[in-house]
């Protein structure tokens, strides 16, 4: 497994990492529902694949108290990251989300990540969204300062994106950038590139666009994308729309890891193989980019 230094955390990390939303559980939302058992044996084998990355939040349905639960045991094998800001309602057939920027609930998001996730603390804590402005003046930047000063988290991360990024970045404050991107959605590259300038760690999350074209849930607009550049035509023999997705975004020189969510052992291997192959070769890349900025105008 191809292992990247996630920026000025030294945290060595896996270039795949796990992003466990699909562990949500029953009553939230989507169509793919896992069951207890199934989310502990599969959280066991993205360890025991040598995934080291795992990121979940706490409007996951029961995606905290799964990791906890199935592998909390395992604590020392995994880099953790978290999010806050995250109210959430559970209501009988679903889960209502919002996003909150005040200290109560920031406060009571930690607490309640660490109880489930069975730990005593979070390698990264991230900001779910919000902007540089709310969040400087409820003082939760200096709350998350506060917290790594009680040895509660190791370091300061958000998962954000256009148009709020940018000021993000500017803070200078966060260790580690979640943000979207792949051959499919390039919308963030320059941001990309700004964020690794200032030493922080890249988490990419997208990367592999869903699985593209065919992928177990369709997404139209990314499929357009791929239909209109015609990426079919660059396609070398064998190989899968997804590993090219998945290897296009693993070429990003920031790409410190990426977290591509399932819960099926079948495309875990098919990522795991992917990834082992690292980044497509340099001319394949130039071409995808050409037509993607082509079909963008």
């Amino acid at each position: 497994m191809i292992r990247k230094t996630l920026g000025r955390t030294g945290l060595e990390v896996t270039q795949l990492g796990y992003g466990s939303m699909g562990l949500r559980g029953p009553r939230t939302w989507g169509v793919r529902v896992v069951s207890d058992a199934a989310a502990d044996e599969f959280l066991n084998l993205v360890l025991d694949s040598g995934i080291n990355f795992i990121d979940t939040s706490p409007d996951y349905g029961i995606s905290e108290q799964r990791i906890g639960q199935y592998i909390g045991a395992r604590r020392s094998e995994y880099i953790l990251a978290t999010k806050c800001g995250c109210s959430y309602t559970q209501h009988e057939q679903h889960l209502e989300i919002d996003h909150i920027w005040e200290a109560d609930v920031v406060r009571r998001n930690l607490e309640t990540s660490l109880r489930r996730l069975q730990t005593d603390y979070l390698d990264i804590l991230q900001f779910h969204g919000g902007d540089a402005e709310t969040l400087q003046r409820a003082g939760l930047i200096d709350l998350l300062l506060d917290f790594r000063a009680q040895g509660m988290i190791q370091f300061l991360g958000v998962s954000s994106s256009l148009p709020h990024l940018s000021g993000m970045i500017d803070l200078g404050v966060f260790d580690t950038f979640q943000i979207p991107y792949s051959c499919l959605a390039p919308q963030h590259e320059a941001l990309i590139n700004q964020a690794a300038k200032t030493g922080a760690g890249i988490i990419i999350r997208g990367g592999i666009a869903q699985g593209g074209p065919e992928a177990e849930i369709q997404r139209p607009a990314l499929n357009d994308v791929w239909n209109k550049a015609n990426l079919d035509e660059l396609l070398p023999a064998g190989m899968r729309r997804a590993e090219l997705i998945l290897r296009y975004t693993l070429s990003h020189p920031h790409c410190h890891t990426t977290i591509v969510g399932t819960c099926n052992p079948e495309h875990l291997a098919e990522n795991l193989a992917a990834a082992q192959k690292g980044s497509l070769p340099q001319e394949l890349r130039f071409q995808i980019d050409e037509r993607i900025a082509a079909i963008e105008g």
